[in-house]
């Protein structure tokens, strides 16, 4: 097939969409298709043809519009089986639906302050007016990548099931396999001087969302007053130095910041904390899962519906007791180690063959 991917980056190191749409496009082009990237900003990939729009860099509701009009007029010249956006854009035949509703996401990550910034902020205006616009577009396929994300935009837009098919994300399954990494375990642990205490790890940028202020009174409220708790990903660390120390539990907190090894430190760790309070995915929950690392996951991200059976999934994500619980449950070594070889083996259907299999099976409807 002749394929088109808009993606405003397309690089591996970036966010969540971002990897998704890196190794679609890497996996499309190892299964023979013809796979172009339309993108403002984008490296090179084997077998991919990148297109770079120029488009504006400053002031995002400027750029955002700028971009899906130009990836409009750029598709209106070519002719391709099908075109699967990750920003939104004009012209698409399939809609990644990543981030979930933006609606939603801004009520449950924000609240009743979530309202006021979508009627005055430009940037939610911006995007609130182009979802709308785009599930307005009666062909168009939203791609869902948890059934939570397509009960939202079903409710929401008035969309038929037919028009919501739900493809998880996919998963490096060999870059995080255990057996792939070596002394990795000993080297992190030693370099982070963690000796032998239960380590969990957090991971995640934008931390209030993520609920790192639940995962720090989770820790405080543990029976192992000497388990440990690594917070990796982009934020300012400041406050949450102050939350801990409030908490009591400073001295157990380690930030690492952002890390290029996470698949080192999966290994490292014992297990694996996402109290967040709205994600339509959580990539990083199938990452761990890869690592044979169990996770502790909050109902409110969407990967959480693959955990059901091989994971510890908390209703509440501001129930700081209830984590507390699932990681005293977890402090012992071979409950540990049943639930994370169950995930493992869940995360081996879930890898980026696998995850293309699926799309492929999509755009093949989609361009007949």
């Amino acid at each position: 097939m002749r394929v088109a991917l808009v993606i405003e980056r397309f690089e591996d190191a970036a966010g969540g969409g971002e990897q998704v749409a890196w190794n679609v496009a890497r996996e499309l082009a190892r299964a023979g298709d013809e796979v172009h990237v339309y993108c403002r900003e984008g490296a090179e990939a084997e077998g991919v043809r990148v297109h770079r729009l120029a488009t504006p860099k400053f002031w995002q509701p400027l750029r955002v519009l700028s971009f899906a009009r130009r990836v409009g007029r750029a598709l209106a010249e070519e002719d391709f089986d099908v075109v699967h956006a990750f920003s939104k854009a004009h012209g698409s035949d399939v809609l990644h639906v990543g981030g979930g509703s933006h609606a939603d996401y801004m009520e449950q990550t924000y609240g009743d302050r979530g309202a006021r910034w979508r009627k005055f902020s430009p940037r939610h205006r911006t995007l609130l007016s182009l979802e709308r616009k785009m599930f307005e577009t009666p062909r168009l396929i939203g791609q869902c990548v948890s059934h939570r994300v397509k009960r939202e935009i079903a409710a929401r837009y008035e969309i038929e099931d037919a028009r919501l098919p739900v493809i998880p994300c996919g998963v490096d399954i060999a870059r995080f396999a255990p057996e792939n990494q070596g002394d990795a375990r000993e080297a992190v642990r030693r370099e982070l001087a963690a000796g032998d205490t239960m380590v969990w790890l957090f991971a995640g940028s934008g931390w209030r969302r993520k609920g790192l202020d639940i995962a720090l009174e989770a820790l405080s409220l543990c029976r192992d007053s000497n388990s440990r708790l690594w917070v990796a990903g982009k934020d300012d660390p400041a406050a949450w130095r102050a939350k801990a120390e409030a908490l009591g539990v400073a001295p157990r907190v380690q930030f690492l910041g952002e890390r290029g090894d996470l698949e080192r430190v999966y290994a490292a760790c014992d297990g694996f904390l996402f109290p967040t309070r709205y994600d339509a995915f959580g990539l990083v929950c199938l990452e761990a899962a890869a690592a044979q690392c169990p996770v502790v996951v909050s109902a409110r991200a969407g990967a959480s519906e693959l955990f059901e059976d091989c994971g510890r999934v908390i209703d509440r994500a501001d129930d700081p007791a209830a984590y507390a619980e699932a990681m005293d449950e977890l402090a012992d070594a071979h409950a540990r180690e049943a639930l994370a070889l169950r995930a493992h083996a869940m995360a081996k259907e879930h890898d980026w063959p696998m995850h293309v299999d699926r799309l492929r099976n999509l755009y093949a409807e989609v361009a007949a």
